[in-house]
């Protein structure tokens, strides 16, 4: 790393923090011997997020002895998923890891279900189909094949047994993406050496492994083709030289998988439940020195330091190209180094033999300032919040200083060999999502174009003429099948402008709005400087007697402070009125996340509903509880109704509040 200036005092914020995974190890012992395990849980989960993989498989053992039902009594803002894990054998094994990775994300895991998968999947009333359920893990394993075998078998039975299995599976998982509840995820099976060389001869093996592979593929198509089916492939983990089983356990036990693979299992399927609970993170921060190149810019100058080329600049320009694949998938790249501005600008300016250049970043934070102050003016620029981002660095002392200082933002530290560096970061997994869209492919491009908003609204002295000036046009529409995977995927990322903050995913979102008294309403929005695409969502129901009840609000947060959803709820009030409508009830349920929006429904208008008029429209939520407390409800009769903002520009707007609907 370049040498600050000699007048540059680091900063110490949050000085007696765990910095170091044995020390976030020690904290939690402490923790466990004071039985505070469940008091400062949410304080554990920052710790356990801060442990390495063989860290946190001792952590889940002191995990899976809590008691959920004190843990969300305690801590009610802990965001928590019944899961059921189930499969062909012995999957108990799986609930100490997965404590751990639940918490590595801030959820708590509350288990259920019988534990073997014709009991959860093959039963309409089985576990995995109960409204509460939102995700179900089905550990497969070589047994699952097996055990359709005679002591003495060939090929031709192992082929059979194979796509047997394989058919029973693709039924359980259709019927349950057709019925079932939450987000299933399956595993594959590996071929074991075990079995493979129990035939002698090479081109028997050769036919078991095509079939085997064949069956594989089958599994990994779910995963393709179902929307709520999730496959985890065990082979790019057993690349990673993890042992498959344990003969000890797989014997006696009836644990089909090892430990260590359990471990990986476990991280794939609560990135998954992190996704559900909008535990996602968009944006990449990376040094420079040590870290995206070989050298030290300060001292070697822009010609002196290298991505390219052989030894261990091959191995940064390696790395580069790691990251740019990331950016390429809607992920944002910031850099946040040390040095000279205007010197990083010509650093990352005219190589075309490296992978990522100036334009690639949609950020550059290079300057003297501590890091994790320069952390936040990103956020700040780029209207996302610390949790949204990974910061990856070279140096132990910035790694310690924003572990400590920002808590919530995930970590990766490197060392001197940069040819570890791609392993390092893609261990932690950090950006996964369930569905790939074009919007997120465009999201770096999108704030970039809010990089010129940035510069456009320094010219004007207030807000409101910078908007005057914006030309912002949007436009509500019924979306279509191609916009269903975008939709459900706001309604798992957004936190901030979520106003009930309900978890959807595709086939969700597409059944909502094909109901008799529902309707999905997009939000697209456009203005000087480019597209945005799609924005927001409102989630309408009609229970009739003209109530008409905004079940949830979603918006982007990269376009807030514009008046979109000032100029949204305008119009869908006015459209109410036009077509006979009575009264209009909103509903928020606040959250750490989205208290900054708690006022949505008062200033416009409504006032607060303490249900004496639900059972005169019957406009109770289907998908809320009774017991549901924490929901706070608000009414508009439609007399005085909001102005739309004189800066937005409707463009469309779905007619039929009352009578468009979809079955």
């Amino acid at each position: 790393m370049s040498i600050p200036s000699a007048n540059h005092q680091p900063h110490t914020a949050h000085r007696g923090a765990a910095q170091t995974p044995h020390d976030a190890w020690t904290e939690i012992r402490r923790m466990r011997d004071e039985g505070r395990l469940v008091a400062a849980f949410p304080e554990m989960c920052s710790l356990v997020a801060r442990l390495d993989r063989d860290g946190r498989a001792r952590a889940g053992a002191l995990l899976a002895g809590l008691d959920h039902d004190s843990i969300t009594a305690a801590h009610p803002e802990i965001p928590t998923l019944t899961t059921v894990v189930t499969g062909n054998g012995t999957s108990a094994a799986l609930r100490a890891p997965l404590a751990a990775e639940f918490a590595r994300h801030g959820l708590a895991l509350r288990l259920t279900g019988h534990g073997h998968y014709f009991a959860d999947l093959g039963d309409p009333q089985g576990a995995a189909f109960q409204t509460d359920t939102e995700l179900t893990v089905c550990l497969l394993d070589t047994d699952a094949v097996t055990q359709e075998l005679g002591a003495v078998w060939t090929v031709e039975d192992c082929e059979r047994a194979l796509g047997a299995l394989a058919s029973r599976v693709r039924t359980f998982a259709t019927e349950h993406d057709r019925k079932g509840s939450g987000v299933l995820v399956l595993t594959t099976v590996a071929l074991p050496t075990r079995i493979s060389r129990q035939l002698v001869d090479h081109r028997s093996r050769a036919r078991l492994g095509r079939a085997w592979r064949e069956f594989n593929s089958t599994l990994l198509g779910l995963g393709v083709d179902l929307d709520r089916c999730v496959v985890i492939d065990l082979d790019t983990h057993l690349t990673d030289a993890v042992a498959l089983d344990d003969a000890r356990l797989r014997t006696y036990a009836k644990v089909g998988l090892s430990e260590p693979l359990l471990q990986r299992v476990a991280e794939e399927a609560a990135g998954v439940a992190g996704t559900l609970r909008g535990r996602v993170r968009k944006c990449l921060v990376v040094d420079l020195d040590g870290t995206l190149w070989d050298g030290i810019l300060g001292d070697d100058g822009v010609d002196g330091v290298h991505a390219g080329g052989s030894g261990r600049g091959a191995a940064f320009a390696e790395f580069q190209k790691v990251i740019a694949q990331l950016g390429s998938q809607g992920v944002m790249l910031a850099v946040c180094s040390k040095n000279e501005e205007e010197q990083v600008r010509q650093a990352l300016c005219g190589r075309p033999a490296v992978a990522l250049g100036e334009e690639d970043f949609v950020a550059i934070a290079a300057n003297w300032s501590p890091k994790d102050l320069n952390i936040v003016t990103l956020t700040q620029s780029l209207n996302i919040g610390t949790d949204s981002l990974v910061f990856v660095d070279d140096s132990a002392f910035e790694v310690g200083l924003v572990r400590r200082a920002l808590p919530d933002v995930g970590v990766v530290e490197l060392d001197d060999e940069p040819a570890l560096h791609p392993e390092r970061l893609l261990a932690g997994d950090w950006f996964t999502t369930l569905r790939l869209t074009e919007e997120d492919r465009s999201r770096a491009e999108r704030y970039r174009a809010e990089a010129r908003r940035t510069t456009f609204r320094a010219e004007f002295s207030s807000h409101q003429d910078y908007l005057a000036e914006l030309d912002l046009e949007v436009g509500v529409f019924r979306p279509g099948t191609e916009d269903m995977a975008r939709i459900a995927q706001m309604t798992q990322r957004t936190n901030q402008f979520n106003l009930t903050t309900i978890r959807m995913d595709t086939a969700q979102v597409a059944e909502y709005d094909g109901g008799a008294d529902t309707a999905v309403w997009g939000i697209h929005s456009a203005d000087r400087f480019g597209d945005h695409g799609i924005v927001g969502v409102l989630f309408l129901r009609t229970p009739g007697d003209g109530f008409v009840v905004v079940e949830n609000a979603l918006l982007s947060c990269r376009v807030f402070a514009r008046g979109i959803e000032d100029a949204v709820l305008a119009c869908l009030l006015r459209q109410a009125v036009a077509e006979g409508g009575r009264v209009a009830v909103g509903l928020y349920r606040p959250t750490r996340k989205n208290h900054g929006f708690a006022d949505f429904y008062p200033r416009h208008g409504f006032r607060p509903d303490d249900g004496a008029q639900q059972a005169e429209a019957g406009d109770k939520p289907s998908w809320m509880p009774t017991e549901d407390s924490t929901v706070r409800r608000y009414r508009h009769d439609l007399s005085a109704l909001p102005a739309v903002p004189a800066h937005v520009t409707m463009t469309t707007l779905p007619e039929g509040v009352f009578h468009d609907r979809r079955g």
